[in-house]
């Protein structure tokens, strides 16, 4: 009893149903003082209407919800409210200036989210729907609160954006209850996580690392039949298993039951051969870029993405490109899909290239075509490594299940809509893809069929997204548009472009005025720091026995050989740096 009366927040037997839908059937559980809680779950399993009701903004249709007694409580809701007014009265309300400018906290956190860019006086109305996002998770994050709930925080922010907001919901003391697909953000920021499905809601210790080993267990131990959700858990489970992630968490369940899915289980993907593949279907040129300058936008205020760049993208590279909002990523993509010429500067593309180029706009198709027959009219059936698959099967991968796939396009929701768009560009079996933020909209179980999809897929990836995980699982190297008309090649990964991008910023003042951290603080961060800087070392560990694969194997072509010899050249040098950071931080953590 005494647990239950430290709770914040209780749910008993709660029941709630739209229609003949039941989205929560019997639940019963609580929020604590300073627990961080992530929600997971399939899209429509009812993760937004279980923080609604949490948060008291819908009642259950029977049981019963209750809070103690002058519970503080803020809510960031999946959809924003109408814009009125400005940045300014959105985030601080009537505060006077000099009340709130003085606070470091409010400060910290307007430039954490970019808003000292956007402006305190500009108008919600003319902002874009990023930057009104951002201002409503401001607007919750300045309030001193008990539980901060926040449904979907990381869409429209940048990795450095959604770095920071880790960070900061850290270091807070509120309860934390967040909704979220960015399976990086579960595991750098929660301390247990609920899955939603079926109308119940399961409770697991840990991150996301932990979560899926625990899902793992309950599969085995239940006995499930549902084999290809199995084999899509057991993928991702052996993932996870080769990072210290899960390592260093310390989930309460059998571990040795969980790794006796996945003693055989092979690395996610073969580079090598793959790439072998990629060569054979592409040639040798894919992409080269010879000093190319391209500006977008009008004069006086067009935007330089890259000023005097060379390039060259070969056939089986996987390729990662992150940078600020703004900085041109899309642009750039645009460019490799020949929708934008360059400024200066020449642009060869491979004779042989057959593109797919996923942007952030839904694809229009006629409403009355059933999702199935959409996709059987690019192919009805497609090679994905040594498997081959129906446009049924695909659509199934990506979530639409029986009788969805039955459905009228002009019945989908926005997230199907997007699912729909990556089945048929999947179909088209294109040699080079060029994924504009594909996990938009998409929630775990989809994302991990698309990074099982694309583990077979040979060919050349080029992938602009915020999901910090998922440019991990399918990439082999990360680019960044550092904002100064360069494209910075990383060998050590995310890890490294947000280090330079805090080299970037001279300090500010808001940091100069706050507290150093504790040295219990400092240890903590260090010991979190170290499973990711020794993830990072395996990679790179494994990308240099790959890159020496392909030196033997390109010992008569000198071209492709001496671009091998950079890239193994540069990703030598991040090891290096990686393995010296991380006796640096095992000094800090004790």
């Amino acid at each position: 009893m005494a647990a239950v009366a430290a709770n914040l927040i209780n749910l008993e037997t709660v029941r709630k149903a739209y229609g003949e839908r039941v989205l929560l059937d019997g639940v019963s559980l609580g929020v604590a003082a300073g627990e961080r809680i992530g929600v997971v779950g399939p899209n429509g399993a009812g993760k937004t209407t279980l923080v609604s009701v949490l948060a008291g903004a819908e009642p259950p249709d029977t049981g019963r919800v209750t809070h103690v007694r002058g519970l503080r409580i803020g809510v960031l809701e999946q959809r924003d409210a109408t814009p009125t007014g400005d940045v300014r009265t959105a985030v601080v309300g009537d505060a006077r200036e000099h009340e709130w400018a003085s606070d470091p906290r409010i400060r910290a956190i307007l430039d954490g989210l970019g808003l000292a860019n956007v402006g305190l006086d500009a108008p919600l109305a003319k902002l874009s729907g990023g930057e009104r996002r951002r201002v409503a998770l401001a607007a919750v994050l300045v309030r001193e609160l008990d539980v901060v709930v926040l449904d979907e925080p990381t869409n429209h922010l940048d990795v450095e954006a959604v770095a920071w907001l880790a960070e900061h919901l850290r270091n807070r003391r509120s309860a934390l209850v967040v909704v979220t697909h960015d399976r990086w953000f579960l595991d750098a920021v929660c301390q247990q996580t609920w899955e939603v499905a079926d109308g119940r809601v399961h409770a697991y210790d840990g991150g996301y690392a932990a979560y899926v080993l625990a899902r793992a267990e309950r599969d085995r131990i239940a006995a499930a039949t549902e084999e290809r959700r199995r084999n899509l858990v057991r993928k991702e489970l052996a993932w996870l298993r080769r990072g210290p992630q899960a390592r260093t968490s310390k989930p309460k369940f059998r571990v040795e039951a969980a790794n006796e899915l996945i003693a055989d289980e092979p690395p996610p993907r073969d580079s090598v051969e793959l790439t072998k593949f990629a060569s054979a279907r592409l040639g040798k040129t894919v992409y080269e870029l010879h000093d190319v300058t391209l500006c977008v936008g009008e004069e006086p205020t067009s935007t330089l993405v890259v000023d005097r760049l060379t390039w060259h993208v070969g056939p089986g590279d996987r390729i990662g490109l992150v940078g600020v909002n703004g900085a041109g990523k899309t642009s750039l993509l645009r460019l490799l899909a020949e929708q934008l010429g360059p400024t200066a500067g020449k642009l060869v593309v491979g004779r042989t290239v057959q593109r797919g180029y996923l942007s952030q706009d839904v694809e229009e198709l006629a409403g009355d075509q059933r999702v199935v027959e959409a996709v059987e009219r690019i192919r009805r059936v497609i090679q994905v490594g040594k498997r081959e698959l129906t446009a049924s099967q695909v659509c199934e991968m990506l979530g639409f299940r029986d009788g969805r796939q039955w459905t009228p396009v002009g019945e989908l929701s926005g997230g199907e809509r997007r699912r729909l768009q990556l089945v048929r560009l999947l179909m088209a079996e294109p040699n080079v893809l060029l994924l504009d933020e594909p996990t938009n909209d998409l929630d775990i179980d989809t994302l991990t069929a698309v990074e099982d999809l694309l583990d077979g897929w040979p060919g050349t990836l080029i992938v602009v997204s915020h999901d910090r995980y998922f440019l991990e699982r399918v990439t082999d190297q990360v680019h960044a548009l550092m904002g100064d008309g360069t494209l910075a090649h990383l060998p050590g990964g995310v890890t490294e472009y947000l280090d330079r991008r805090q080299a970037q910023r001279a300090p500010s003042a808001v940091q100069t005025e706050q507290a150093a951290p504790s040295a219990a603080a400092q240890s903590r961060q260090a010991k979190k720091d170290l499973a990711r800087v020794e993830r990072q070392i395996q990679k790179l560990t494994a990308r240099e026995a790959e890159l020496h694969e392909q030196l033997a194997g390109s010992a008569s072509d000198y071209q492709r050989a001496a671009e091998l010899d950079q890239t193994l050249r540069a990703v030598r040098a991040g090891r290096e740096e990686a393995e010296e950071r991380w006796l640096e931080l095992a000094e800090l953590a004790g």
